[in-house]
């Protein structure tokens, strides 16, 4: 394994000329590009590519394309999660999605971050920070989650809200950045029948 894959895998500042991570990359763009070509009715097909593609893949995952990603190798979905179209997951350090979540179209996963040095910077160093997201969560269309976040289980983000920070469980948080609003509670209890 390369020098640079260690360090990206440690969490350190790395740089992303490793021929390991090149490897790693392109794998995951292949199996990607036949994933994001398969038709509707092959959802034997995706689903046998995406427990190829993603480190753990619960049942009754269900993603539909496209569906974007750099590895793969470092993503967990758990159980019956549903992805809408567009999903982007920038996945250098680990993404954990819980069970039952429901993730709105065009919502991304942001793991990269950049020195805030200019010099650093420019000579191409990055790192990464995990993100985790607890079971039945909802995040709505176009939620952006940065690195280094994790949001409780229950929770939902409203629709184009930045996550720059931890979300507690059961709260409905909006807005840019995202800010809790209000507990879920009796009054969002509804009758199904």
């Amino acid at each position: 394994m390369g020098e640079m894959k260690e360090r990206m895998l440690r969490g350190e500042l790395y740089i992303a000329d490793d021929e390991d991570l090149a490897a790693d990359f392109r794998r995951a763009q292949e199996i990607l590009e036949r994933y994001n070509r398969s038709g509707f009715v092959e959802q034997e097909l995706r689903d046998r590519l995406l427990r190829e593609l993603i480190a753990e893949c619960g049942e009754g995952v269900h993603i539909r394309p496209p569906f974007h990603l750099e590895y793969g190798t470092r993503v967990s979905v758990g159980a019956g999660t549903f992805f809408n179209y567009d999903c982007l997951m920038l996945d250098v350090a680990p993404v954990t999605i819980g069970a039952a979540c429901q993730v709105a179209s065009r919502v991304q996963f942001i793991t990269a971050t950049h020195p805030i040095d200019p010099e650093p910077r420019r000579l191409g160093w990055e790192s990464a920070k995990p993100i985790v997201v607890g079971d039945n969560v909802w995040l709505s269309a176009g939620a952006i989650v940065c690195p280094g976040v994790t949001i409780g289980e229950h929770t939902v983000v409203g629709a184009g809200a930045v996550v720059t920070r931890d979300l507690p469980a059961g709260v409905v948080a909006m807005g840019v950045p995202a800010r809790v609003r209000r507990e879920i509670g009796e009054q969002d209890r509804i009758e199904v029948s």
